[in-house]
């Protein structure tokens, strides 16, 4: 199936804001001009760009985008502009926006990169799609992680899809380990809403925490204390730790230290407490249940008195008081933040999705092996906490996987950022072939998500489908086309 320039990719990051190579080959036509309609870059403050003498509204080029306060856009004019540039000094001058981790430009090669670098052989999925680029700005002071700019970077791929008239997938090779992994946060909600608007779909990477021992769950019985132990291995200046709950259910927390010192049982009240426990702080807060979660989180914040915090076996104590449910589930950040060596002593698997990859409307993507067939190890697992939604909904190849690398050549990745495009550019072809080719008009969105699912391929050592590690099977864009 041949791709036809009528389906628009956003494709976003994972972690820090990597954005692309615009340079690169793969993300330009035959004449050299640019496949990228536009480009968002949320960390260039609007107005800082040097303006051409050619540009007689400079305003219109070098500002934030219309309705947004955040960064720089580039139109495909600009970026054209700056290709022409005989050096590539005067190329960032015009554009200054670039990748420095190469992960942005390796996840939109797969999604649609269109191989001209490689006379075809590392070229993309949906290879001639047009393509809309978000580097995400960095964390504000005192925000959650990150989840306004991802909720304006998909507000504005919406937008722009909308003017240019096209179906939109957005890739979201993105993930964190911050909420209750059942759907229902803010970012959870927004993203479901936003994939009922338009001809969209969103399509998320569910992270690389299956064997990270970031995750641990239990569960509480009345008159029996649960002791949940965790490493801290040396040089550890910091980390957070998040309990999520039953509001319904009440329980004493006590902290203990590798050597023996314990806090608690803390008190059960709203807001920050902080305590010492030789030459490590903690700050605690109880919080309560949002208009988008019923659960409650109890959350920790280990931060050291000099340069570390205390290394050893730290433990949870858990005393139950009133049960109605009793299970929990507690975090530890994700992404390879921590070193080597913290983590759960017992971690559990299951339930290691990161979000936004729980919410129920986006298509999750697990990674496999497609070396040897299997399961990657360390593929994110469902389903989600107390929802219990199938998650992932499928696996696509996220091993070892070639794609583009800033400065024009190509590298190998693994993870399920590396998967995620590959449905990505499955989904645009099933755009295609339904809305582009006039064959199914509605199909985006929950019904993209349906064929995908049925489509599936079994994978060896799984019996039974849909399951936490892969969903419905491996990706194949052939048989989930309706003929």
């Amino acid at each position: 199936m041949k791709l036809q320039k009528g389906i628009d990719f956003s494709c976003s990051n994972n972690g820090t804001p990597e954005g692309i190579d615009y340079n690169h080959p793969d993300f330009r036509n035959a004449d050299g001009t640019t496949r990228i309609l536009s480009l968002w870059d949320q960390t260039v403050p609007g107005g800082s760009v040097p303006v051409p003498e050619s540009f007689g509204e400079p305003e219109r080029f070098f500002a934030s985008p219309a309705g947004f306060s955040l960064g720089t856009e580039f139109s495909g004019e600009v970026i054209n502009y700056a290709l022409e540039q005989p050096t590539e000094q005067q190329r960032y001058a015009v554009c200054p926006s670039r990748d420095l981790s190469g992960h942005g430009t390796h996840v939109t090669g797969i999604a649609a990169g269109n191989g001209r670098a490689s006379e075809g052989r590392y070229r993309g999925v949906a290879f001639e799609s047009g393509l809309i680029v978000v580097k995400l700005g960095l964390q504000k002071e005192g925000a959650f992680p990150r989840t306004s700019e991802l909720m304006q970077a998909v507000d504005y791929c919406q937008r722009k899809a909308s003017a240019y008239g096209m179906p939109l997938v957005v890739n979201l090779s993105f993930g964190n380990n911050y909420g209750s992994h059942s759907g229902t946060s803010l970012i959870e909600t927004y993203l479901d809403d936003m994939a009922n608007y338009g001809r969209a779909s969103i399509v998320i990477g569910s992270g690389n925490e299956g064997t990270s021992a970031v995750h641990t769950s239990g569960r509480v019985e009345e008159g029996q204390t649960k002791v949940v132990e965790f490493v801290v291995s040396a040089y550890e200046s910091a980390l957070n730790l998040q309990i999520w709950k039953s509001y319904a259910d009440e329980m004493a927390i006590s902290v203990t230290h590798p050597g023996g010192a314990t806090v608690g049982p803390i008190q059960r009240i709203q807001g920050p407490q902080r305590f010492q426990i030789q030459n490590t702080q903690i700050l605690l807060y109880y919080g309560e249940p949002s208009p988008y979660s019923p659960f409650q989180e109890v959350y920790f914040e280990f931060l050291p008195v000099r340069d570390f915090i205390d290394s050893g076996i730290w433990e949870i104590r858990l005393v139950p008081q009133r049960v109605v449910q009793g299970n929990f589930d507690m975090w530890l950040p994700a992404g390879g933040i921590l070193n080597a060596g913290t983590g759960f002593l017992l971690p559990t698997e299951e339930t290691t999705l990161t979000i936004p990859s729980t919410a129920a409307k986006v298509i999750t993507v697990g990674a496999y092996d497609a070396w040897y067939d299997r399961l990657a190890s360390f593929s994110g697992r469902g389903y989600t906490r107390e929802t219990n939604q199938v998650k992932p909904d499928l696996a696509a190849p996220g091993v070892e996987i070639t794609s583009c690398a800033p400065g024009g050549g190509y590298a190998a990745r693994s993870g399920t950022s590396m998967a995620t495009p590959f449905v990505s550019g499955g989904a645009a072809l099933l755009m295609e072939w339904g809305i582009v080719n006039g064959n199914d008009r509605y199909l985006y969105g929950e019904k993209i998500k349906a064929y995908l699912r049925r489509g599936a391929r079994p994978l060896p050592g799984f019996d039974v489908y849909p399951n936490p590690q892969v969903g419905y099977g491996a990706l194949c864009v052939r048989d989930s086309l309706p003929i």
